[in-house]
């Protein structure tokens, strides 16, 4: 049995020991250390209490009431730091969406990974363990990396529900667009193959990924294609399959010029899919041309709708986009003119065509041009007392959301698959970058705060590690929380 014994020094000091009798003999133990006034040996007496407790479990006859958690920094050995805080956080958001209801607790631990630091997996198995302290094998990620790839139609289950309990999404309205993710190398596959490049890597293969989001921008579904598919024979089979799982009844999709062709506009009716898409004006016939002109005031705000064989074709006009328009148009004409002057300096430009072999001015395509400044077009079905004119430019405007979750995708999760070159492998980062780009838009969306400010707040916040070389144990103690990151934790609904 262990005591603890005080004992007055030759300077005058209070010794405090841990000491234990054998046969009659008193042992000393342990040394705890001097004390010089009643406060130091306050605290020593609780480190060696402390002591006691952790090496034996033995409980004092005469209990002090004394907090044991008192650190002695002479007697303690700083191990570092980790990001508890952060992770804690992101555990919680995870949870909250339902992704640890899966029963992959790696997998949840490379999307937060890929939240903070993205890198290669097998770099982010070293990273959780440098910012978390987690152990994860490698061998262990080898084993559990192909049963992940069945998670996917869970996850965008857990998702889809989120939307519906946190946003009141209702399946009514989706935002859908594509990008592109190229590859280090020049060989293709199945899956990598080149085509029309978002990125400017026509040469590279890549593969095309298409995102469907709610109107706050939240993602909710997202499918993979041969990097050399046209993306807008992506649209049809992803709303159909998405209508289908979900049993959607009403339905509209907005989506940009490229999604729009008279076939698609065919299978979208078929199936009973609304429809909000841009108009690409350039392509209309003299005689609708001629409509727009006529019937358009050129008035900020102005709007006609003229029915097409592609649905109603709705215009606006604005003076700012007219004085965009009229610039790049000048510009081009200048670019033309140089060329046709300086024939060596041959450049790109749409207002030249060959003419008994030389080059000359588009006047048609210039007149043309001019009649459509600050023009912008929407194709849609729906009726005008279902959604008038200035409804429909507003929801096509929302589409910028899109873009902005594959900004995020791109640029903060980094989710060109730069370091995977088959096809599952590609596949579960798709899936993983799903995963935290859903976590990250619902921080952003929450807290009203890019990804990237929120986690240089929270990151602020550390546990640092501290090893009580007295009781070998190791303490942890965490920054207070500053008013700002107690303000970005209240704003997304989590206790401090």
């Amino acid at each position: 049995m262990f005591h603890v014994r005080v004992v007055r020094t030759a300077s005058g000091a209070n010794a405090v020991q841990i000491v234990r009798y054998v046969n009659r003999k008193r042992l000393v133990v342990r040394h705890i250390g001097s004390a010089r006034d009643d406060q130091e040996l306050e605290v020593l007496l609780s480190v060696a209490q402390e002591w006691i407790s952790n090496q034996t479990h033995q409980l004092s006859v005469f209990p002090t009431g004394r907090s044991t958690n008192i650190l002695l920094l002479d007697q303690c050995e700083f191990l570092g730091v980790h990001q508890g805080f952060l992770y804690e956080l992101l555990s919680t958001l995870q949870q909250r969406i339902g992704y640890l209801t899966m029963n992959a607790p790696m997998l949840n631990d490379l999307v937060t990974i890929r939240i903070i630091e993205p890198a290669s997996k097998l770099r982010s198995i070293e990273l959780i363990e440098t910012y978390f302290g987690i152990k994860h094998r490698r061998q262990s990620f080898y084993e559990a990396a192909p049963q992940w790839l069945s998670l996917k139609e869970k996850v965008e289950q857990q998702t889809v529900h989120f939307a519906e309990r946190e946003f009141n999404f209702d399946y009514t309205l989706l935002f859908y667009d594509v990008t592109t993710l190229y590859f280090e190398t020049f060989q293709a596959d199945e899956l990598r193959k080149p085509g029309f490049s978002k990125d400017n890597k026509f040469l590279q293969p890549q593969i095309l990924v298409a995102l469907m989001v709610t109107k706050e921008g939240f993602p909710i579904a997202y499918e993979i294609f041969p990097g050399n598919t046209f993306e807008g024979h992506t649209i049809i089979p992803v709303i159909e399959s998405f209508i289908k799982k979900h049993r959607i009844k009403n339905f509209t999709v907005v989506a940009d010029a490229a999604m729009i062709s008279s076939e698609n506009i065919q299978n979208l009716k078929q199936a009973k899919v609304h429809y909000i898409v841009g108009g690409r004006l350039g392509n209309l016939s003299a005689e609708t041309l001629q409509q727009i002109d006529q019937q358009l005031i050129r008035e900020d705000g102005r709007t006609i709708r003229l029915n097409t064989d592609k649905g109603f074709l709705i215009c606006s006009y604005s003076q700012k986009r007219f004085r965009k328009d009229n610039y790049e148009m000048e510009k081009q004409i200048e670019r033309a003119k140089d060329i046709i002057t300086y024939p060596s300096k041959s450049k790109k430009t749409k207002f030249l065509k060959a003419e008994q072999q030389k080059m000359v001015l588009n006047e048609d395509l210039i007149s043309k041009t001019k009649l459509l400044l600050g023009i912008k077009g929407y194709y849609t079905d729906l009726e005008e007392d279902t959604a008038d004119n200035k409804t429909i430019i507003e929801r096509y405007h929302d589409l910028y959301k899109i873009e902005q979750a594959f900004r995020v995708s791109k640029n903060d999760l980094q989710t060109r698959p730069v370091f995977h070159f088959k096809e599952d492998p590609i596949k579960l980062h798709i899936l993983i970058c799903f995963m935290a780009l859903a976590v990250s838009k619902y921080i952003e969306l929450k807290t009203n705060t890019s990804l990237r400010a929120f986690l240089t707040e929270c990151k602020k916040i550390t546990d640092a590690r501290m090893l009580n070389k007295i009781t070998n144990t190791v303490t942890t103690i965490r920054t207070k929380l500053s008013p700002s990151i107690k303000s970005l934790v209240r704003k997304l609904d989590l206790p401090h």
